[in-house]
């Protein structure tokens, strides 16, 4: 008796380098050929989005969505979601689970495998599960999806019954939509085979079943990965369970990805060849798209009204919306201005100072939305407040002013703000900050956009006629991500004070968007240090019950609350796709899907 398909079977189903590019093929570099053996697909990457990571466990800094879609398709994750059906729902193709049974109590999800081999012919199993589980048990403090509380610290037992079948056994009950869209979706089966090992040349065994060994397997993986130069060479990296093998994966971020000839999965390769190609700018990655260097790329926002040109050059015009939503980080620990920053009324006035919808329209040519909390609100949704739609903070440099003004600053001869009245009274500046402090803030900006070099210049002069002197230090966006740490005061690393990163959208959710990786007290990715025991109390609630309306009481105070300073979301990227090449429809999530992608014939 045939099995019913992976999405039946959930319990109330959970539905929500320029030069060297320019040397490739030409646009439509399939040629002749259809999709089948020999096709080659050549796709941009975004200005400065340099791939950099291949061990697919992410630390701190490697979680760029290019990082994570490269290894995805070597090693892909045991459940997989994506919106590009247009709702981000479950991808059966793409999850190595063949089916997921929960208990009657919720405490217990059982797991069925597909039966799929690693390339080097060796099944890919249930210990290949538990052996990642090992590992980040581990080593979760380098883990850079660690959230206390939740995966791998919600499963309380791993069993594997039999090679096919994974059985977790949970601390407690938890929304199964939650657990299953952004828990179950971060393990991915390691091939203990070849990687249970502390060195190059060490005896693979169980000793990832002892967590003291388990942690030296973890560091040996992720220092062989952060050795980008040994990666064409890497044995490591060659088994594989995904439908690409890595060819070339240069330090300029040039990646080649070439069919897995041993794959025997449900989610196949269509071309036998995808290059991933960096580009220092955008500008350089326009040029390359007029010379028809690229099947796959972009454009900027701007471009939208020319887009007959690039019609006229053979290519559809396609905007890539996402499931996000795009913010600044405070630095609440930043030594000197991190006890401005923890002033609520502070960042009432820099978010008064930001003109989303004149950003919006103009800068981003409608290519971006507001943004005024930490839910999206595109599409529209139960998660979404009326108090975020409806925006608490509008662009009112007046309304800014006051605040400032109400609260102990007084404008110097230059006239930036300084405190002229410290202390923690309602009239006073507030606590922690010191007497003559001026309101100078430098932003840390990635480059390789020039709406986003736009944006922060009508930022930058809002914020200076409320008395606001701000300066902006722009670097690519690895460098960005890399220095945007949580940091301490006394920290070396904790110089930075706000950090932009956001030119694709700053974060996008799995389909149940919950934010306690990015504002729940020692979130890995809450860069700023934000605590709020109200909003972390919210998040706790909408991951363990089913209860209507909790994600929405979340949105409203954080609206309110600005742990972040919120800025239009931009669409991730205005495509441009070569007339003849499929499944390139666009998830959401910012992920691509490069095994989908083929010629007609």
């Amino acid at each position: 008796m045939s099995r019913p398909p992976l999405a039946a079977r959930l319990v109330r189903g959970t539905a929500l380098a320029v030069a060297a590019a320019l040397t490739l093929a030409a646009c439509g570099s399939g040629g002749d050929e259809s999709g089948g053996d020999g096709s080659v697909v050549n796709y941009a990457l975004p200005a400065n989005a340099t791939p950099n990571w291949i061990l697919p466990i992410g630390v701190p800094g490697t979680l760029a969505t290019h990082n994570i879609s490269i290894y995805k398709s070597l090693w892909p994750s045991l459940v997989a979601f994506n919106g590009s059906t247009g709702e981000v729902a479950l991808d059966e193709a793409a999850s190595v689970a063949e089916s997921i049974r929960w208990s009657g109590d919720g405490t217990q999800v059982t797991l069925a495998l597909k039966a799929m081999s690693w390339s080097d012919g060796q099944p890919v199993t249930s210990r290949d599960v538990e052996f990642w589980f090992n590992l980040i048990k581990a080593g979760k403090d380098g883990w850079a999806s660690y959230a206390e509380g939740k995966m791998p610290d919600n499963v309380t037992a791993v069993e594997t019954p039999d090679p096919s079948t994974v059985v977790l056994t949970l601390d407690q009950a938890y929304n199964q939509q939650w657990f299953t869209s952004t828990q179950l979706t971060l393990i991915t089966p390691l091939p203990h085979h070849a990687w249970a090992k502390t060195s190059d040349d060490g005896a693979v065994g169980d000793g990832d079943r002892d967590p003291a060994q388990a942690r030296q397997i973890f560091d040996y993986l992720v220092a062989e990965a952060e050795d980008l130069a040994s990666y064409e060479t890497n044995p490591l990296w060659d088994v594989v369970s995904g439908p690409f093998t890595a060819a070339e994966y240069a330090a300029n971020g040039q990646v080649k990805l070439v069919r897995n000839q041993s794959y025997d999965g449900t989610d196949p390769a269509r071309a036998d060849e995808v290059n991933l190609l960096p580009f220092t700018s955008a500008d350089a990655e326009v040029n390359a798209v007029r010379a028809k260097s690229v099947d796959y790329g972009y454009i900027s926002s701007s471009a939208l009204a020319q887009e007959q040109q690039y019609t006229g050059l053979g290519y559809r015009v396609e905007p890539w919306t996402g499931w996000s939503v795009t913010y600044m980080p405070y630095n609440f620990h930043h030594p000197q201005m991190g006890a401005v920053f923890s002033q609520l009324y502070v960042r009432q006035a820099l978010q008064h100072a930001v003109d989303q919808v004149g950003i919006s329209d103009v800068v981003w040519h409608g290519a971006a939305d507001p943004g005024y909390g930490p839910v999206p609100q595109e599409p529209a949704s139960d998660y979404l407040s009326e108090v975020q739609a409806n925006n608490p903070y509008p662009f009112d440099l007046a309304a800014a002013t006051q605040l400032f003004t109400a609260h102990g600053w007084t404008p110097g001869p230059d006239g930036v703000l300084a405190c002229t009245n410290p202390g923690s009274g309602p009239d006073q500046c507030g606590e922690g900050v010191a007497a003559g402090t001026r309101m100078e803030l430098t932003f840390l900006v990635q480059s390789g956009s020039q709406e986003t070099d736009n944006q922060f210049a009508e930022i930058q002069s809002a914020l200076q006629q409320v008395g606001v002197g701000v300066y902006l230090e722009q670097a690519p966006l690895n460098q960005v991500l890399s220095r945007t740490v949580p940091c301490e005061a006394g920290d070396p690393e904790c110089t930075w004070q706000l950090s932009y990163f956001g030119t694709a959208g700053s974060w996008y959710f799995g389909a149940y968007p919950t934010g306690e990786r990015i504002f729940g007290t020692g979130g890995t990715a809450n860069f700023g240090s934000y605590s709020n025991p109200e909003a972390d109390a919210l998040l706790s609630a909408a991951v363990l019950s089913n209860e209507q309306g909790t994600m929405a009481q979340y949105s409203a105070l954080l609206a309110q609350d600005l742990p972040v300073m919120w800025l239009p979301n931009p669409v991730y990227q205005v495509s441009v796709i070569a007339e003849g090449l499929t499944g390139t429809t666009q998830d959401p999530g910012a992920n691509f899907y490069p095994q989908r992608w083929g010629w007609e014939s």
